[in-house]
Formats: C-alpha cells, sequence, structure tokens
C-alpha cells in the first residue's frame, strides 16, 4: 500500500478496493476492538492457514510469524516511512510477539491500536505541509534533493527529523507544478486541497478497513501470493474475472467530494438512455421508481457504486449535475434499469500488421491477439456450461477471423498479463495443440496431477510467436512453457515473473453457514505448478527465444523480490509430444532482428527511454535545483518534438501523446474527461515491441520456406514452413 493512501480511479464495472474515502461529513471511527465477526473470520483464515492441510505451506503461528506480521503491518501502513518515528516504533513494541496471540485467538485489537496512532501522524504530518505551503518560503537554487525511496531507511528519530522530509517532499510537489507553468497561488491552493485529502482519506478509513490490511498482514506472512478479501472485494474479485457485472455501464471517477462520471460503457443501460455523459457529478442516489434519494456527497466511492449496483432489471435513480454546469448547477435525475455489462476493454481483442519484404523474404499478414488476462465466468460456468465468458472462446473467435483474412502468423501478446484461470490456460494451449499434457500441478501432501488438453483437434495450426514481458505471470507463463516445452511457438521478450504457484478462492461463510455475505473470502496458495519438462517456473519465469532489451531487473519486480516466496525446484517430466525445435533456426533471426531494430526508430527510442527510465530510478531521488530540474523538463519537451517530427517527416505513425508533458497533478486533480480521453490515446501510440515480434514471426516463415533442410530440422513433425502444428 503506498504509504499517501489517494483517491484513484475507480470503475463502476469493475473492483474497488475498501481503503478509499469516506462521507466527509461523517467521518467513519475506527473501533479500538474488533466486531464479532471480525473475531470469527480472524480464526477462520488462521484454521485455513495455519492449523489445517489447505494452505500449501501452512506455517504456525509463533513468534517468528508474529514479527513478520508486524512488520508487514508497520509497511502497509507507513512502507515509505514518512509518519511513525523511531519512538513510536518503540512503543509499538509490546505487541511485536503478541500479534500471532492475535490471530490465534481472533483479537486484533494491537492493529487498531497502532493504526490509531498513525492516523495521528498523518494529521500531524498534513497540518506541518499545510503550514509550509502558508509560508511559501523554498529556495529552488540550491544543491537539495528529494530522497523518495525510503523503504530501507531508519525510522525518523524524531518529528524535527520528519519535518526535514517533509519539507522535501512539498518542495518536490511545489517544484512540479511550477515548471508546468502554473502560479504561486494556483499551486498553493492545489497543494492544500490534496494535503487535506490526504489527511481526509485516512481520517475515514473504516473499522473493516483496518482489519482487512491487518489480516493481510498475516495472509501475507505465509506466502506473497495468499490473499483475504473482505465480502466487497471478493465480489469485485469475481465480477473482474468474469468481465460482467450487473449495474448501469459507467465508469466512475472521485473527484474532491464528488463522484464524477469518466465514461460511458458502451452497449451499458446509461449508454443506451444517453442521458448521462462523460463529466456529469452523481450527487444522489435512490432506489427503484420511489425510494428516498441519498446524498452522496463525500461518500466512498465503493460506497457510491455498491449503491448504484443492483440485481438485473431493477431500478435506481440518479440525481446528477450535467458536466457544462458549476458545482452549483441545476439537480436532474435519470432512471436507469441496471442490466448485465460486458467488460469488454479486457476481453482479447486483435490487430493485423502487414510485414514488408526483407533480405529477400516475400511481406507476411500477421495477426496479433491482446490479451490483458486468462478470464472466466465461473458462476456462468456453473449456470449454463455452453454459454459462458471465456478467454479462450474469444481467442478461437478471433483465429477463426484470422483463418477467413488469411493471415500468415498469429503472435499472442501477453505482456502485462499477470494470470487468471488456471483452467482458461490449459483450455488456451488446446488451442495450438492436438491433445496432450500442458502443466503439472503438485499439492501440499506431494501428489502430482497432469492437467491435459484432452480436445482433438487445433483452432490454429500455423506458425504461432508468443510475447511477453517482466509482468506476463502465472496462468501466462503456463501457456507460454507449455508452447515452448512443445516447440510449438517463438517465445519472444523478456523473462516472466516466475510465479509458480497455484491459488483457490475460498468462501468462509461457508463454515459457520451464513445467510449472507458476512466473513469474506481467502485466496491461498493449495499447489504449485510445472511445465511438462519438470523444472518450475518459480523465481526463473521462462526465458524467451529472443529477448528484447530489460524495462526491469529481476531484484526489482518479479517473484524473486518476495522474501518469503516458494524456491525453485524440479519434478519428473511427463512425455510429451514435440512439434518443433526452434535452436537451429534462432541465430539467423537474431541477426535479422538485431539489424531491423538497428534501423527501427521506434525501437531506438523505446530502448533508450527504458536505458534513462532505469538509471534515473536507481538513483532513487529527485534534485530540488529548478535550473537542473527545468533544463531535463526541456531536454525532454525538445527530444519529443524532434522525434515527433522525424516521424512526420519519414510518414511514421505519429505518437497522439507527443505533447503529453508533466503538469504536476494527480489523476484525481485532473479534467476528468480529457484524462479519459489521453488514457485511450495512450492505446494508439506507437507498439515497436508488437510489430517487431510480428517481423520475427514473418522472418521464421520465411527462412523455413527458402530453406527445406533446416524445415525438416526445426519442424520435423509438418516439415512446412506454414503447418507448425497436426
Amino acid at each position: 500500500m503506498n504509504s499517501r493512501i489517494t483517491a484513484a480511479l475507480f470503475a463502476l464495472l469493475l473492483a474497488a478496493p475498501a481503503a478509499l474515502l469516506a462521507r466527509a461529513d461523517a467521518p467513519a471511527q475506527v473501533a479500538v476492538a474488533p466486531t464479532p465477526d471480525q473475531s470469527t473470520t480472524t480464526r477462520l483464515v488462521y484454521g485455513l492457514l495455519s492449523d489445517s492441510r489447505y494452505a500449501y505451506r501452512p506455517r504456525p503461528a509463533d513468534d517468528a510469524m508474529s514479527e513478520d506480521i508486524f512488520r508487514r503491518y508497520l509497511e502497509a501502513l507507513d512502507g515509505n516511512k514518512q509518519y511513525f518515528t523511531a519512538a513510536d516504533i518503540q512503543r509499538f513494541e509490546p505487541y511485536r510477539l503478541q500479534l500471532d496471540d492475535a490471530v490465534r485467538g481472533g483479537d486484533p485489537s494491537p492493529a487498531f491500536a497502532m493504526f490509531s496512532v498513525y492516523r495521528q501522524r498523518v494529521v500531524e504530518r498534513v497540518a506541518y505541509a499545510q503550514k509550509l505551503l502558508q509560508e511559501g518560503n523554498f529556495d529552488f537554487s540550491g544543491n537539495e534533493r528529494w530522497e523518495y525511496d525510503r523503504q530501507n531507511a531508519p525510522w525518523a528519530a524524531d518529528g524535527a527529523e520528519l519535518d526535514a522530509l517533509w519539507r522535501k517532499s512539498v518542495m518536490n510537489d511545489w517544484l512540479r507544478l511550477k515548471l508546468a507553468g502554473k502560479e504561486p497561488e494556483e499551486i498553493r491552493r492545489t497543494l492544500e486541497k490534496r494535503y487535506a485529502q490526504l489527511a481526509r482519506s485516512v481520517d475515514q478509513l473504516k473499522s473493516e478497513d483496518v482489519f482487512s490490511i491487518f489480516l493481510n498482514a498475516y495472509t501475507a506472512s505465509i506466502d506473497p501470493h495468499t490473499n483475504y478479501l473482505n465480502p466487497r472485494t471478493a465480489e469485485n474479485f469475481n465480477q473482474a474475472m468474469s468481465l460482467s457485472l450487473e449495474g448501469i455501464g459507467a465508469q466512475l471517477q472521485r473527484q474532491d467530494d464528488v463522484v464524477v462520471v469518466r465514461e460511458i460503457i458502451p452497449g451499458g443501460p446509461a449508454a443506451l438512455d444517453g442521458t448521462l455523459k462523460a463529466g456529469d457529478r452523481i450527487v444522489g442516489v435512490g432506489q427503484g421508481k420511489s425510494g428516498p434519494v441519498e446524498d452522496v456527497i463525500g461518500w466512498r466511492i465503493d460506497d457510491v457504486v455498491a449503491k448504484i449496483r443492483g440485481a438485473k432489471g431493477t431500478q435506481v435513480r440518479l440525481e446528477y449535475i450535467p458536466a457544462e454546469d458549476g458545482l452549483d448547477g441545476e439537480h436532474r435525475t435519470v432512471t436507469l434499469t441496471r442490466a448485465r455489462v460486458q467488460l469488454s476493454e479486457q476481453a482479447a481483442k486483435s490487430k493485423l500488421y502487414n510485414i514488408p519484404a526483407q533480405d529477400g523474404l516475400p511481406a507476411r499478414k500477421i495477426g496479433v491477439i491482446e490479451l490483458p488476462t486468462f478470464y472466466q465466468d465461473f458462476e456462468g460456468r456453473r449456470r449454463n456450461g455452453s454459454d459462458y465468458t471465456s478467454a479462450t472462446r474469444d481467442v478461437a473467435n478471433l483465429l477463426a477471423r484470422f483463418r477467413e483474412e488469411g493471415v500468415d502468423g498469429v503472435v499472442l501478446d501477453l505482456r502485462n498479463n499477470g494470470g487468471g484461470s488456471l483452467d482458461e490456460a490449459v483450455q488456451l494451449t488446446g488451442l495450438f495443440i492436438d491433445r496432450g499434457p500442458v502443466v503439472q500441478v503438485r499439492e501440499s501432501g506431494g501428489r502430482v496431477t497432469v492437467n491435459s488438453d484432452n480436445k482433438p483437434g487445433v483452432a490454429w495450426d500455423g506458425p504461432l510467436a508468443v510475447l511477453v514481458n517482466r509482468a506476463s505471470a502465472s496462468a501466462s507463463e503456463i501457456f507460454a512453457g507449455a508452447m515452448q516445452d512443445y516447440g510449438r511457438a517463438l517465445i519472444i521478450g523478456e523473462t516472466t515473473f516466475g510465479k509458480g504457484t497455484v491459488q483457490n478462492l475460498v468462501d468462509l461463510d461457508r463454515w459457520p453457514a451464513s445467510e449472507g455475505p458476512r466473513f469474506g473470502h481467502v485466496k491461498l496458495t493449495i499447489a504449485q505448478f510445472f511445465r511438462i519438462e519438470g523444472g518450475s517456473t518459480q523465481h526463473k519465469g521462462v526465458v524467451p527465444d529472443i529477448a528484447y532489451p530489460l524495462s526491469v531487473d529481476a531484484n526489482e519486480f518479479g517473484e524473486s523480490t518476495y522474501d518469503n516466496a516458494l524456491p525453485w525446484t524440479r519434478i519428473a517430466a511427463v512425455p510429451h509430444e514435440r512439434y518443433g525445435n526452434f535452436q537451429p533456426l534462432l541465430p539467423r533471426l537474431q541477426a535479422m532482428h538485431a539489424r531491423r531494430i538497428a534501423d527501427d526508430l521506434e525501437f531506438q527510442w523505446w530502448s533508450e527511454d527504458v536505458a534513462r527510465y532505469r538509471e534515473e530510478a536507481a538513483k532513487k531521488y529527485l534534485s530540488l535545483n529548478e535550473a537542473e530540474r527545468r533544463a531535463e523538463r526541456e531536454r525532454q519537451e525538445k527530444q519529443r518534438k524532434e522525434r515527433q517530427a522525424i516521424r512526420k517527416e519519414k510518414g511514421l505513425e505519429l505518437d497522439p501523446l507527443a505533447e503529453d508533458f508533466d503538469d504536476g497533478l494527480t489523476a484525481s486533480e485532473r479534467d476528468v474527461v480529457k484524462d479519459a480521453e489521453r488514457e485511450k490515446a495512450a492505446e494508439k501510440r506507437p507498439d515497436p515491441l508488437q510489430r517487431e515480434a510480428a517481423a520475427i514471426l514473418a522472418n521464421a516463415i520465411g527462412l523455413l520456406e527458402q530453406d527445406r533442410p533446416l524445415t525438416a530440422q526445426v519442424l520435423p513433425l509438418t516439415a512446412s514452413a506454414v503447418r507448425w502444428a497436426r
């Protein structure tokens, strides 16, 4: 959790995290003791993770775990060490060895006591920041710098040391706005509002928020991917996995004390009605045709979302102020009938690349499928096994379209795909192989099962590549690993995340047999998966056949950064068919790739930007010298303009964000409509990595067509340059 809890974008259609803003006019009071339900929940989670065989690696609740929980809870509250002092930590010292007893006994009272101090420290820090703004006495001509990464720093000795840290933080905020062209009074107003919002957001956290933070400190001490989800979060998780929910189809964002419509989702009730539009402010919500309208100004956004969501076919009345009117504008009302809304933004999408002839090889048409997540509507599948949302089904439909369009090869883009359904990973693999094992799963007792594709035939037997990066994880690694083990696809990009564990969602309400959702869910690690060749992706990930420059190091991001992640290991391989062996082809592909990217301006610019970003990030500080910062900003602006001019000169695709410079604002401070438009524009930016993956696959097809002996060596089962599977 970021130490500065800010109001972020929350989709009416997606998950709404718990730690958000409550009513400004009625601050939630965090209890000093857990509720009966929270006590029951704590004992249930303890039973799952420390006193049962459900967990893959159960851990006893002892003093060693207590210290771990203590550390993780402090990190969740103040991970950047901006609020607590060393004296506060000493004050908490008696709790260090008591938190295991708190979990076992269902009494997380120490967590509430620690949070009470944290909330007071936030008030003090914000008061100091506001005082600095009133004085406005900042000198940006010296050699000071803001050390923004304090995770490994010692706790501040006292309030005076925190004052020094916060003065530099406020200076950086002020300098960013000044460099963006803002005048002093405008800067002061913006930052006063920003810091007041920070204090209000923490002051208005509810008891269940604090409880969830603490319980997740416990679950994280078991392993990095075991989590507690309260009832609302669990509901949002299921909706995100199914890519659908029952609501009105509007994406919302909190701005100041008002919830604003960020985007109207095509096909939803709001879009079909046509009354609401982006920028409109929702100030009241009523149920049905005649239910009273509740004033929701200042409410937490997840509370507003909960009021607007509801069963399909029911009605909700929204009181709103049109975007073009001020906050004092006339209130209007619209009645909408809720319906099932599909979250198409996260569904599989396709595009085509026409790769020009190169080195005597003919031009090719390559289809690309972007898959953001391995989604599946679990509940829909239980209700109707023949009609439910599925990543595999969507990809199969896109492959059918590609066959009709006569593409020569397909690239499956799994960059930033953090995983999802294990079943979908197995089924997706089945689209490209004709039956066989996909992944091995070892349970806590040591029993190993093999998950296989048992459906004969393939949806695509042609050339295939898989594009991955460091953020490709879990189900993405299962699929990419299987494609590599079968010799079915070229793997291109970066070494993947390295998450080789399987999680299951356990409903805590099943044991007390409650009538409604009360206790939440636990997403716990139940098994470890292994590639069919026997190795685990844990820590090591999937290593690409053709590697791109690293955008992030393994010691900065990935499974290897977790201090309690499972180690890498190996089990026996399982027999499987091998369609191909790309090793004889790789040197020639590498050579062509190197020559091409040397002349590819977008790829070179991306490489330069990554290298510079990593260089700056490694410093972990920002200069507070205005001349130095202004010179860097001007360099960046000049570079963007020069690159855009070169694009125009050479007839390249223009960057829609070429004029997008740092405005010094946070997301909640920007114009909602313009910010949403910018987000959409970002999706249309040139993607040299994807285009290059398509070019590599096109080269592979061409080289194999030209060299029959090489084809027989690389693809012995088909001996065909255009059929890579049978």
